[in-house]
């Protein structure tokens, strides 16, 4: 169900320490975006906290030293879940001596990182064990001072946060090492997070363990490493498309590619990421809109723990009008849940790739005249009850001024958080191939700091293909990337399955899995075969191999290319119960594993096996009768005449 949070109070303390100095106002009051539940989706959808401090002068927000033109190294994190199904994005954060693994929820909107604390009396059940500070070497409280809210004892700063539908999080604040994973170019740094005690709500039973605060504020993840001067003033998020999920973050700048769309963000304005947002066009037509309805209050805020958007009142009712003139050939339907007055369409067909075919282009435009394009995909989901059906994933935020535009708006789109110059930049792409369309290979991993057999595991990447050899020429157009056999004929196609599924849960359904697999794949049951698989803590990757039909050597270039088609562009559709799941490193092979003669004449063998038994049985069975009918005593009739037969004389 999507949380409705009518209000947001937050109270964020913190420290300063020998190792990093955090220091954070506390608000008299807390503000945040209200925004109205409107969505029947059947996935979750996620609001997560927006909390206004007192108002800073943009002079506030910039109090640390610029780093000039100096390089910095920066922190590539994948992405996991999916905005629609789970109602948030994860990334994977490392933390401790040695690291202790958590996933997190990225949020914009947040400007503290906390996760379970192994004390905390009232914690929800979530993806990775707690933490446990008496197992890091290098973990320390921050002590309780003037500038934070201190625990009854006056030893330990606190920190708190209370949301409107009894939602809450609070705990202590501690220091330790932080680790990015293994595409991260930056090393392991020190930063102040929260370790809860107390979790309630909608953050007692979600399965993430916490949440990544992105925003701007002196305990944001962003906000620490940039007053170490070890990243430049900016981070990105790139979220993969409908059916994909995952994607890619990073903490640190980027090279921008040159046709980014950039638009300014006011950090006077409000503390939120918000954008100058002043026309929305469907269909290339302008909505006859006052630029004013889209800055009030808040302003356009951009929220990545928002799964929807929300515009105001008057702007919602000319948007919804300018796409039902669109969609005179698609047919109106009832959402997936009755409660709900959700906006739905039948007969656009189930390729995501063709739905422009059906519903229209919508733009966004910017103060500065620039615009950005939004395809389908950023503003429908997926009716759950009816296939190849669309609901509008763009809502009224009730009577609230405020434009708040979530993760949707931006599903496969890197957008680029450049705080050091007060602007967000937008940029159409494919998430799921982020590092190569930027033209970057993989970072080589700094190891964290030691490992922990219970809650430590190097990430592996669902984004990325192995980067052994150069990708071969994609089938179609579709950008994918696809490590593939580039002559002769194809007699094996590999490829790895990453799911959010531990071993012991799967194994009772691994060929329920595999039988699933070959039909989405089209090919027979038989085809395919699992060839290893590695065990995680929460997960388990998984090498498929497909084979060609038997008695064939080989797989038709035809239907290899169908087979990796619908790999790369995530045609691949499992049941719920799997969870969430990646295909990635998918590779063509010249030829199979060499076949003994018995495994490519079995069959023949054993035909000829049966032929033989058969006709055995029927010969012996011919021969059995045959000697039954000779061994029979012929009788005589009773009144035929029978010779006298002479007598032998008797022998002396």
């Amino acid at each position: 169900m999507m949380m409705a949070w009518a209000f947001t109070y937050a109270i964020l303390c913190s420290a300063a320490s020998a190792a990093a100095a955090a220091s954070v106002s506390i608000p008299p009051h807390g503000d945040s975006i209200t925004f109205v539940n409107s969505s029947s989706n059947g996935g979750t959808a996620m609001f997560l906290p927006l909390f206004f401090n007192q108002q800073r002068t943009k002079e506030d927000f910039h109090p640390r030293r610029h780093l000039h033109n100096r390089p910095t190294p920066s922190a590539r994190m994948p992405l996991h879940d999916d905005l629609l199904l789970n109602g948030y994005y994860t990334t994977r954060l490392w933390i401790g001596t040695p690291p202790q693994r958590f996933a997190l929820i990225v949020d914009t909107g947040s400007t503290v990182t906390y996760v379970p604390c192994s004390t905390c009396e009232q914690c929800g059940k979530h993806q990775d064990p707690r933490f446990q500070p008496d197992l890091s070497s290098t973990y320390q409280p921050v002590k309780c001072n003037i500038d934070c809210s201190c625990d009854n004892e006056r030893e330990q700063c606190i920190y708190e946060r209370q949301y409107a539908e009894m939602s809450s999080s609070s705990g202590v604040l501690g220091e330790d090492i932080v680790s990015f994973g293994n595409q991260s170019e930056l090393e392991p740094q020190r930063a102040v997070f929260g370790c809860e005690n107390m979790e309630t709500g909608d953050l007692y039973s979600q399965h993430a363990d916490g949440i990544m605060g992105l925003g701007r504020g002196d305990l944001s993840i962003v906000d620490q490493l940039v007053d170490k001067s070890v990243i430049s003033d900016s981070f990105s998020l790139c979220y993969g498309g409908m059916d994909v999920g995952g994607g890619a973050m990073v903490l640190g700048g980027i090279a921008t590619p040159d046709d980014m769309v950039f638009t300014h963000s006011d950090t006077a304005r409000s503390p939120y990421y918000n954008i100058d947002l002043k026309e929305i066009h469907v269909a290339g037509k302008m909505l006859p809109l006052n630029p004013k309805v889209f800055d009030g209050k808040h302003g356009t805020v951009l929220d990545s723990g928002t799964t929807y958007a929300y515009l105001p009142e008057q702007a919602f009712g000319a948007f919804k009008e300018a796409i039902f003139k669109e969609l005179n050939s698609l047919k109106r339907i009832q959402g997936p849940d009755p409660n709900y007055n959700d906006l739905c369409f039948s007969g656009a067909g189930s390729d995501t790739s063709q739905l422009s075919n059906a519903f229209p282009s919508v733009e966004m435009v910017f103060g500065n005249g620039q615009k950005i394009l939004l395809s389908p995909e950023n503003y429908l989901f997926r009716h759950s009850k009816v296939r190849g059906s669309y609901c509008l994933g763009i809502f009224q935020n009730g009577k609230d001024p405020t434009t708040l535009l979530g993760g949707i708006v931006v599903r496969n789109t890197l957008v680029t958080y450049d705080r050091e110059h007060e602007k967000i930049g937008f940029w159409k792409t494919n998430c799921s191939q982020l590092w190569e369309r930027l033209h970057l290979s993989p970072a080589p991993p700094p190891l964290p700091s030691g490992t922990d057999k219970d809650n430590s595991t190097l990430d592996i990447s669902p984004a990325l293909a192995p980067s052994e050899s150069p990708p071969a020429p994609a089938p179609k157009s579709s950008g994918i990337s696809c490590y593939c056999f580039s002559g002769g004929k194809i007699g094996l196609i590999t490829f790895f399955m990453l799911l959010n599924v531990t071993y012991p849960e799967l194994k009772p359904h691994m060929s329920e899995l595999a039988l699933f697999m070959a039909k989405e794949l089209d090919v027979n049951s038989s085809q395919v075969r699992l060839m290893n698989f590695t065990s995680g803590e929460n997960d388990t990757l998984i090498k498929w191999a497909i084979f060609p039909e038997e008695p064939a050597d080989y797989i038709s270039n035809a239907t290899a290319m169908d087979i990796v088609s619908r790999l790369s562009e995530n045609r691949v559709h499992l049941p719920d119960s799997f969870g969430s799941y990646k295909f990635f490193g998918w590779n063509m092979g010249p030829t199979p594993p060499q076949r003994t003669w018995w495994r490519q004449h079995y069959m023949a063998v054993i035909i000829a096996f049966v032929i033989t038994m058969v006709i055995g049985l029927l010969a012996s069975g011919a021969w059995y009768i045959w000697r039954r009918d000779k061994s029979l005593v012929s009788y005589k009739p009773v009144d035929s005449v029978v010779a006298e037969q002479e007598l032998q004389p008797l022998q002396n």
